[in-house]
């Protein structure tokens, strides 16, 4: 396992100050909010700057661990919109991410974006659930084709009404039936709205080959060790199924700043892991 940072918690830094920052801090990768590179179409990235941010991030040894918050720009998307010139149009631009995300050289992409998946945006829920899923056919079938494990983030009931658990995404992954379809765990979404503590889901769930990724935040939506929740038992899940992959550390609220927000967040990790290496030893 690695420890990601998700970008967007430096947003208001050129990408290469947040490459240092982040190297400093001890993460190992970067999760990249697409809006970043380009708050206006990052599906459209030039292949020069694409070319130049992959060099950066190599630079100050990060790895590209993925992309998330895939539809905050541009404006107008919706996942569930039963509108064929918005189904259109939002498909072209995951279809342009899967590209990126490829370019970067990401395995993982998190479709989370809860203000661009209102079950309102089409004429029924059953309408919304059928939009969404020959959106995410398309886009997480090219994913798949290039290696890449496209999520869709089970997110919690006071973001949005469409998808709320692992067991909601996992159904939904069956009726879609495309193999690059996978769902994933972020840790504050979880505890507010699953039944189960986040580290029985994720042993439950590993078995079945759908979860996919996993993004660290508390309840309270800041970063890990700023709130009540306990990784410990989640780490030693992940440990437990054999996970391989990137930890993802999502905060949402930066206070003081985002620097510090993210010092926070790799520091209560970092005690963990070596907690966790040191008693191993005995």
């Amino acid at each position: 396992m690695i420890v990601s940072l998700c970008n967007e918690v430096l947003r208001e830094m050129p990408f290469e100050e947040q490459c240092r920052i982040a190297a400093a801090l001890g993460y190992q990768g970067l999760e990249i909010a697409p809006f970043t590179l380009d708050p206006e179409a990052p599906n459209r990235l030039p292949t020069w700057r694409r070319r130049e941010v992959a060099a950066i991030a190599e630079d100050f040894g990060l790895a590209i661990t993925g992309l998330h918050f895939l539809l905050a720009t541009p404006e107008g998307l919706s996942l569930t919109s039963d509108s064929p010139v918005r189904q259109v149009r939002t498909t072209d631009v995951l279809l342009g991410l899967v590209e990126l995300c490829v370019d970067l050289g990401g395995m993982v992409m998190v479709h989370g974006s809860a203000a661009q998946r209102r079950v309102s945006d089409a004429r029924s829920p059953q309408a919304a659930r059928e939009a969404a899923a020959r959106c995410l056919a398309k886009a997480a079938g090219m994913a798949g084709s290039a290696g890449i494990a496209y999520c869709l983030e089970p997110l919690s009931g006071d973001d949005t009404a469409f998808i709320n658990t692992v067991a909601e995404a996992a159904d939904f992954i069956d009726e879609v039936g495309v193999a690059g379809l996978k769902t994933m765990i972020d840790t504050g979404a979880a505890a507010r709205q699953e039944r189960q503590d986040v580290a029985t889901i994720i042993r439950d769930w590993w078995p079945t080959g759908k979860l996919a990724h996993i993004q660290f935040n508390d309840r309270n939506r800041r970063a890990p060790g700023q709130g009540t929740m306990s990784f410990a038992p989640i780490l030693e899940a992940l440990v437990d199924v054999g996970y391989d992959g990137a930890i993802a550390v999502e905060p949402l609220v930066y206070e003081p700043d985002g620097p510090t927000t993210a010092a926070a967040g790799i520091a209560y990790l970092r005690g963990l892991l070596q907690a966790r290496d040191f008693l191993a030893g005995f």
